[in-house]
C-alpha cells in the first residue's frame, strides 16, 4: 500500500477525515502541519510570522517527503500541492484525494475559524470572502491533478473509505 494524501483547501475537513479513515483502515495518520509544528516546536502561525511563507513552504516540502510512507494517511496543508513539485511528488508516491467542498460552506467555516489560519487571521469578513475565492481559483488547478476528486458535501466518510479500499485492490 502507498501513502494516501488528502489535499484540498483549508476548512474542507482533511484532518478530521484523515483521522477517521486511518482508524477505520488501521493506517498511521499524519497531519502535515502538526508534524511541522512538532519538529520545529512552533505553531504554524508563529512560523509564518517569524520566517515568512516562503520559508514555511520549504519546511513543508521537506516534511512532506519525510512522512510519505506506506500505509499512511497524510492530511496536507491547503497550500502543500501548490508549491515546488509537491503535487508531482504526491502523485508519484501515493494516491491523492482532493476533498472538494462547496465554496459557500468553506467560507462559512473559515469565517468562524479565521484566527487559527495564518493566511486569514488579519482579514475582515468581506476581505476574507474575496481572498478565499481568489486563492481557491489559483489552487484548484493543482487540486484537480489528484488521483480522485471526492465531493465532501455530497458523500459520506464511508464512501471515502470504500474509494480507498477499491483503489488498493487495483494496486
Amino acid at each position: 500500500m502507498q501513502s494516501i494524501f488528502l489535499i484540498g483547501f483549508m476548512g474542507t475537513g482533511k484532518s478530521i477525515a484523515g483521522k477517521k479513515i486511518a482508524f477505520h483502515l488501521g493506517y498511521q495518520y499524519i497531519d502535515l502541519d502538526t508534524a511541522i509544528e512538532n519538529k520545529y516546536n512552533q505553531k504554524i502561525t508563529a512560523i509564518f510570522k517569524s520566517l515568512g511563507e516562503e520559508e514555511f513552504r520549504k519546511m513543508e516540502a521537506a516534511m512532506l517527503r519525510e512522512v510519505a510512507k506506506e500505509n499512511t494517511i497524510i492530511s496536507c496543508g491547503g497550500g502543500t500541492p501548490c508549491f515546488f513539485d509537491n503535487m508531482e511528488f504526491i502523485n508519484k508516491n501515493g494516491i491523492s484525494i482532493y476533498l472538494k467542498t462547496n465554496r459557500t460552506i468553506l467560507i462559512s467555516r473559515l469565517i468562524h475559524n479565521k484566527s487559527k489560519r495564518p493566511l486569514l487571521s488579519d482579514k475582515s469578513d468581506n476581505e476574507l470572502i474575496v481572498f478565499i475565492n481568489n486563492l481557491l481559483d489559483k489552487r484548484e488547478p493543482f487540486y484537480n491533478q489528484a488521483t480522485h476528486i471526492f465531493q465532501m458535501d455530497k458523500k459520506r466518510l464511508q464512501d471515502l473509505v470504500e474509494l480507498i479500499n477499491s483503489h488498493n485492490k487495483i494496486i
